[in-house]
């Protein structure tokens, strides 16, 4: 039973690495025909109606309580709102394996954020690696702008906005779940989301007088299809699983899952999107990688942000 329990966490980060990985190629798709912020209604709403039916023919159990939702409110606006808006806004600038490779700084930035807020002293050897992923991020960018990309740079500048409100989500993420399960967070996060991105969707709607062409999109297969796998899979299976890893996980180990995540939409984005990759993708991917896992490899165990996160609250 114990080796059940210690490998489950593990299983939950390979699921949700493999359906993140796969989102920038639908969100691309889907971004085709749909505005960011309504394709991020459509899909939150997706996510909203499968937890709400699930909830109700009692397959899972919603408990809030009111005396801890501040908590959870303001892990909501890192994740999904304060991320998503600059994910959709920057992978409608740049390709899938752009993103990708901005993601992967996830770690790097959880550990930037503990020796702002937290107090926590990085080794010489973290900080050595966190400067090649920062290298390694603006080596893209820079020559991205050489060679005339159009809003790359731009878009790539945004996704270090996502960055960040998921580093902070990590930490927030750990306090929460002394207080609510895996599923009541991922509830509320996407009960949120769908309140957020539906008000702006609609008020965009609005002032171009097409509010009436509001559902219109979703006659589209392509749109179907998006929502379908953003709204039910990536953001109630892969959110489930996430927070799961994130309750039961230090922050050094689940931190990891995100270089999976890099590698998968990376070569998604190549072979199925035909992205284009050139020589210095390779490079700057390289260092970013290896500057995420040496900031994981060199960390204090005793001193992770998340271990400070649940310290705080004890």
């Amino acid at each position: 039973m114990s080796d059940k329990k210690t490998i489950l966490p593990y299983l939950a980060g390979l699921c949700f690495s493999v359906l993140f990985g796969l989102s920038f190629i639908f969100s691309k798709e889907g971004l085709e025909v749909l505005d960011p912020f309504h394709l991020l209604t459509f899909r939150f709403a997706a996510a909203v109606l499968l937890l709400n039916v699930l909830r109700y023919t009692g397959m899972i159990c919603i408990d809030l309580k009111t005396k801890r939702m501040k908590t959870l409110l303001s892990l909501s606006l890192f994740q999904p709102v304060i991320y998503f808006i600059c994910e959709m806004i920057g992978l409608n600038k740049t390709t899938a394996s752009e993103a990708g490779m901005m993601i992967a700084l996830i770690p790097v930035a959880s550990v930037i954020l503990a020796v702002l807020f937290l107090k926590e002293r990085p080794t010489r050897a973290q900080l050595f690696f966190i400067a090649c992923s920062v290298f390694g991020v603006f080596f893209i960018m820079a020559m991205a702008g050489s060679v005339d990309v159009g809003g790359n740079f731009q878009g790539m500048l945004i996704l270090l906005g996502a960055v960040f409100a998921a580093s902070t989500y990590n930490i927030l993420a750990k306090k929460s779940s002394l207080h609510f399960s895996s599923i009541e967070i991922t509830y509320v996060m996407m009960t949120v989301g769908l309140i957020v991105f539906s008000s702006i969707s609609i008020l965009q709607h609005l002032m171009k007088g097409e509010l009436n062409l509001f559902f219109q999109p979703l006659q589209q297969p392509q749109a179907i299809v998006s929502v379908f796998y953003l709204g039910f899979l990536s953001s109630v299976i892969g959110f489930f699983m996430m927070n799961y890893m994130l309750s039961k996980v230090e922050a050094t180990k689940a931190s990891v899952f995100s270089n999976l995540i890099t590698v998968i939409s990376i070569s998604a984005g190549v072979v199925l999107l035909n992205d284009p990759f050139y020589w210095y993708h390779i490079i700057g991917g390289l260092l970013i990688i290896i500057g995420v896992w040496g900031t994981n490899y060199f960390s204090r165990p005793q001193a992770s942000v998340l271990k400070e996160a649940v310290a705080s609250c004890e």
